[in-house]
């Protein structure tokens, strides 16, 4: 059925013989539900899930627009607050939100397993909606950061919930396309956010005007997800079967409900989410899966992906470009390569997508290196250092942005799903928060030459993990890929 065995064996390489019998049955026990469903059943139609997805990639686009929000106003957000020239100040308008999105990640997994994830986006939705309200209505700077601080809350617990509810709700072989759609709902977050600050230099107090847009994408996710369907499988989780059965009805169609609902009676066996402890996560049985999508995180922010973000400017304005073109540059390249990764992510895989994304990322670090070094013209060494930043963040976009956010809910068991989400985004957040605070310092300290050489190793090393640890779930259901990967008790 896997299709990659040695691949799959190699997650677990001690699995005892018992174990490996039980999976082995399982997976024939697979074989035969998918023998027995009919031409008709074998591909339900997308377009049933296809608006609950849309409305939940608007928890992507807020991540996004937040994230920007603060970039060109920044400057008159100071002037207007009395900080300006507070360097301190400024770097803590633009980070606190990283210490809310902390808390909202531990957070998310206990959220979306204690009341479902719709209500998960809703209280998502919340924090963002009163956060963005009193940054547009401080008057000082205390008020500016605990208005971040609250939207920061919102950024932590929207990405996983996402990645948990468009994973869950997905036919199988469309799931990878619409995980893309995440990545890409955060570019236009990121291009809307720099869009609406364009008059902000010509125009007094635009930055207010700037948070107050934020509110209505907040509301229209809190209002439309009330019409969306909750996950099956959180419901089949909390004994609720009646309503699992309909809303499968919603999202697959009635005659795709007996079999979506055969699938989750073979891994889900009535476990309660609520028995999942920590300890679960770190050691035994769970650990390998866990340690994998932590990992990954880890390496993607370890790429140095934000720090080219940080620098971009910088790069470009030495090239004569403007600021605000620049940004486009780096927006398109970014959104380019999510929609390229959104229509090969279900022909060539996650994986594949993985391996060639941080390839090229190692390619476009070594641009950055031979720019950086004293043998190349001043005239070229601007070429090939635009140039390699471009090429970075596109190759990123293509795999290393998009595929970890998807792959990790496929490949952990629906019991842990919710909570090992949370804490491979904390580590996400960790790792991300570390990054911006060094970067600066360590470029001055360390020169570009070095620090890229460090970026590009971590790219390296992520090629080498992908390539030994990760393996391919395109087109499998959840419930295939849990039998595969999990030594049964």
């Amino acid at each position: 059925m896997w299709g990659r065995q040695r691949e799959a064996s190699s997650m677990y390489k001690r699995l005892p013989s018992r174990d490996c019998t039980n999976t082995v049955d399982l997976e024939e026990n697979s074989d035969l539900l998918q023998n027995v469903m009919s031409p008709e059943t074998s591909s339900p139609s997308w377009r049933l899930s296809f608006p609950h997805v849309l409305v939940a990639t608007i928890s992507s686009f807020l991540f996004g627009y937040h994230t920007g929000v603060v970039n060109e106003p920044l400057e008159s957000i100071s002037v207007d607050l009395g900080f300006s020239g507070n360097t301190l100040a400024e770097g803590l308008v633009v980070s606190t939100c990283l210490g809310g999105a902390l808390v909202g990640a531990l957070l998310s997994g206990w959220i979306a397993d204690g009341v479902g994830r719709r209500r998960a986006f809703q209280l998502c939705a919340l924090p963002m909606i009163v956060g963005a309200s009193m940054s547009a209505t401080s008057k000082s700077l205390a008020g500016m950061l605990l208005g971040r601080l609250f939207v920061g809350t919102g950024m932590g617990l929207g990405p996983p919930v996402a990645s948990l509810y468009v994973t869950e709700i997905s036919p199988a072989f469309v799931r990878g396309t619409y995980g893309s759609f995440i990545q890409i709902a955060t570019c236009l977050g990121l291009m809307g956010a720099l869009f609406i600050g364009i008059p902000v230099k010509e125009t007094a107090g635009w930055w207010r005007i700037c948070f107050w847009v934020s509110t209505i994408p907040a509301a229209v996710l809190a209002a439309a997800m009330v019409f969306c369907a909750e996950s099956p499988h959180w419901l089949y989780k909390r004994g609720r079967t009646e309503e699992a059965e309909a809303e499968f009805e919603k999202l697959l169609g009635g005659s795709h409900v007996e079999v979506a609902m055969a699938e989750l009676s073979k891994s889900d066996k009535g476990d309660d989410t609520d028995t999942v402890k920590l300890s679960e996560l770190f050691y035994g049985r769970h650990f390998r899966v866990v340690f994998i999508g932590s990992t990954l995180f880890a390496l993607q922010q370890l790429s140095g992906i934000n720090a080219v973000f940080y620098f971009s400017s910088t790069v470009f304005k030495s090239a004569g470009v403007p600021s605000n073109l620049a940004n486009v540059f780096i927006g398109v390249a970014n959104l380019t390569g999510s929609i390229i990764a959104m229509v090969l992510m279900d022909k060539l895989g996650r994986k594949a997508l993985l391996l060639w994304s941080f390839s090229g990322m190692v390619m476009s670090m070594a641009l950055q290196v031979t720019a950086a070094s004293s043998y190349v013209a001043n005239s070229g060494a601007m070429f090939l250092s635009v140039g390699g930043m471009l090429m970075f963040v596109f190759t990123f976009a293509l795999g290393a942005g998009p595929v970890p956010g998807l792959l990790l809910p496929e490949i952990f068991p629906s019991r842990i799903r919710a909570k090992a989400m949370a804490i491979c985004m904390s580590v996400h957040w960790v790792i991300n928060f570390f990054v911006g605070l060094l970067f600066l310092r360590l470029l001055e300290q360390l020169g570009p030459q070095l620090l890229y050489s460090i970026f590009g190793t971590f790219c390296l090393i992520a090629v080498v993990f992908v390539k030994r640890n990760v393996v391919e779930t395109k087109g499998k259901s959840l419930q295939e890929i849990e039998i595969a990967l999990l030594p049964q008790e």
